[in-house]
């Protein structure tokens, strides 16, 4: 009996000092780590998940305070609330904060912003009073949606403002950095109330807890665009970046160069590499000790994205010239990256079990860089493929096509999120009912959707949803340029275009960090609709506000009836005239037909220069003609155009003092001016 008491007393003791051995976190903040407005908060708070991840090892104690500001002069301070006393008293081991979110308020901010870093200081400090060698985590503010009451009001720009100086207190105060934005920025479903996470969301903030505690990312990672026989962007410093566990030491080795870097605190890594020159095949190879991945049949060449809607989707094997170009595509220096999304937006109700996958950004099927053969190439888009046929003839080096392109997305759909909640909310707003968005847009979406009941369900059609699912994910594989073909789904209002367009190549420039990256897109062609002239010469006149973009001109092979022309094959290489010209130095290329540069009105005619204007002629033998001439803007008549050395002249006989002209103002137009090329001039309209 003494044994069995001896025994008992001894594990016992045995128990409390392993008790005693567990390292606290203790998990300080507002109302999210509270878990306001979760079911179950006492299982569903992020502490609480992150109590079930980290095992016995650890103990989890949630010191969060709904309402709480980090302000000491705000409306609610942390520091003189009852949970601050007994996360002191928990004397944490580990201390995870997050706060700010509440000082976004019109009481606080404004106010005392001066005095939000001393604050975080002070409260830094008083942590480690209680525990000197404790080590402190400061996150990041959770997103707040657009969706919130003050988001344009002061919150937007103030939380902006205050997730800065988290960042600047981390620095000064030499504490370890986690983010609690990214991963729940793209799913603002998440966030119900536009602030406070469902269970999901709560579950991922625990899981970057986790994370930021063991430094366990889940090993070796690369983009999804790293695959055997993929294109590297040759001739410039090449960076190669991915995630692997915290501290872990990456080697990266390819034709003979080897780097090494080091896995920071957030498991991001970084290497550059010297400039390839075009050739391969080589060998990728990307190890941290642990895990070695292989990539074979690695070529240095030219990589473009091609993107848009379903102009650009259009296959090849739908082409005009399809059953001549299918059999000869067969070339091992092409490569093929075709992003096709997993449900077609046809006019139809997508299944219930579609809708949470939409939700998740899961829109895209998985893919993998193939070789350009009939098999590959016949379901790959026509214009891409044309326009990468083009630079391989011309080049002479290996050519890698991105393609995401999806049918009927709006331009809004591939903007960032950042750059529409700062630049265009009001696009942002119940976008299902908001008239910035095309009636079709609105409709088709809706018609997929229509079987959920989930008030903030997506859709690819949704502003940002594809930037998020078909861009981000691209994790800014290094690419030369775009081509771009889009605009059907929003020629019903084309001053919001120019905003979007704007905001479109600045977004994009911003994600690959390149402000000169070339953006060359393709003009509406000729269709039976009516605003159709106004949105082509919309676009035309973009093209000389926004630097480094060239357009290709598309309306000589329209279809009345049809908005899907079959003809891509001159569209395709007329982008890639572009290409060559502007972004290869090509100078012998001219990279478009006539575009307008300026008239003089003398002796009851126009005058019309233009730019590539060497050798104007119609290009079928018949006169010219769609040219019209008015003295008062919108009061047009037919007139005669004629060729004079390298410029028009442009009458009408019974308009004796004209002062506008216009070309190409039909819907579906027969204009038939060229170049000496035979490239056609774009609609335009003098002002």
């Amino acid at each position: 009996m003494k044994k069995i008491i001896l025994y008992s007393l001894l594990m016992l003791l045995a128990l409390h000092a392993s008790a005693q051995k567990r390292t606290k976190v203790a998990c300080v903040g507002n109302s999210i780590t509270y878990g306001y407005t979760l079911p179950e908060r006492e299982t569903q708070a992020y502490p609480a998940r992150l109590q079930q991840m980290l095992g016995d090892a650890y103990q989890v104690g949630n010191f969060g305070k709904s309402g709480a500001t980090l302000l000491n002069r705000g409306h609610r301070p942390y520091m003189q609330q009852e949970e601050y006393r007994k996360a002191m008293a928990f004397a944490g081991d580990i201390v995870v904060i997050h706060l700010g979110i509440n000082d976004t308020d019109p009481r606080d901010w404004p106010n005392y912003r001066d005095e939000f870093i001393r604050d975080y200081l002070a409260l830094i400090d008083s942590f480690r009073t209680a525990k000197p060698d404790c080590r402190i985590i400061i996150a990041k503010l959770t997103p707040i949606a657009d969706r919130h009451p003050r988001f344009e009001s002061g919150t937007r720009d103030w939380r902006g403002e205050i997730q800065q100086a988290i960042e600047t207190v981390a620095h000064v105060a030499n504490v370890q950095l986690t983010d609690f934005e990214q991963p729940l920025y793209p799913y603002p479903f998440m966030l119900p109330d536009a602030v406070h996470p469902n269970p999901e969301g709560a579950g991922i903030l625990a899981q970057t807890v986790y994370s930021a505690i063991t430094g366990d990312y889940g090993g070796l990672q690369m983009p999804m665009t790293y695959t055997d026989r993929m294109v590297l962007q040759r001739d410039r410093p090449l960076q190669i970046k991915g995630m692997a566990n915290a501290d872990a030491k990456v080697k990266v080795s390819i034709a003979g160069q080897k780097k090494t870097a080091r896995a920071g605190s957030d498991g991001h890594w970084q290497v550059t590499l010297a400039p390839l020159s075009a050739g391969g095949p080589y060998t990728l190879t990307v190890t941290d000790g642990k895990t070695t991945l292989l990539y074979k049949d690695v070529l240095a060449g030219e990589v473009w994205l091609c993107s848009g809607q379903s102009n650009m989707e259009f296959m090849l094997k739908a082409a005009t010239t399809a059953s001549k170009d299918i059999p000869a595509a067969k070339d091992s220096q092409l490569r093929l990256f075709d992003m096709k999304g997993r449900w077609l937006t046809h006019a139809v109700e997508w299944p219930v079990s579609v809708l949470d996958s939409l939700n998740h950004l899961q829109y895209y099927k998985g893919t993998q860089w193939e070789a350009a053969t009939p098999e590959t190439a016949r379901n790959f888009s026509a214009i891409a493929y044309y326009f990468g046929k083009m630079l391989r003839d011309s080049l002479q080096v290996p050519v890698g096509l991105i393609c995401n392109a999806i049918g009927g997305s709006p331009t809004e759909a591939w903007i960032d999120r950042s750059t529409l909640e700062y630049r265009f909310p009001a696009i942002l707003k119940q976008w299902t009912g908001n008239d910035f968005i095309q009636d079709w847009v609105r409709g088709r979406a809706a018609l997929n959707i229509k079987k959920s009941s989930y008030k903030e369900q997506r859709h690819p059609y949704e502003p940002c949803y594809l930037y998020e699912a078909g861009i981000r994910p691209l994790e800014s594989f290094p690419i030369k340029g775009i081509i771009w073909y889009q605009g059907e789904s929003n020629a019903h209002n084309l001053t919001t275009h120019e905003k979007l367009f704007h905001l479109l190549v600045d977004s994009w420039r911003r994600n690959w960090n390149d402000e000169q990256l070339p953006f060359y897109y393709v003009q509406l062609s000729s269709i039976d609709r009516p605003s159709w002239p106004w949105f082509r010469d919309s676009q035309r006149k973009m093209m000389e506000d926004i630097r480094a973009t060239g357009m290709a001109v598309s309306s000589d092979h329209g279809d009345s009836l049809d908005v899907h022309p079959r003809n891509k094959k001159p569209i395709g290489e007329r982008l890639g005239h572009w290409a060559l010209n502007r972004t290869y130095g090509h100078k012998q290329v001219v990279p478009s037909g006539p575009l307008y540069r300026n008239v003089e009105f003398r002796n009851g005619a126009a005058y019309l220069t233009f730019d590539y204007g060497e050798g104007l002629h119609s290009a079928d033998g018949q006169p010219l003609r769609t040219f019209e001439v008015a003295e008062i803007d919108g009061l047009f008549e037919p007139a005669v155009a004629e060729v004079e050395g390298n410029r028009l002249k442009v009458y009408n006989k019974s308009i004796k003092n004209p002062r506008y002209v216009r070309y190409g103002w039909q819907p579906f137009t027969r204009a038939n001016l060229v170049n000496k090329t035979g490239l056609p001039a774009s609609t335009f309209r003098t002002e």
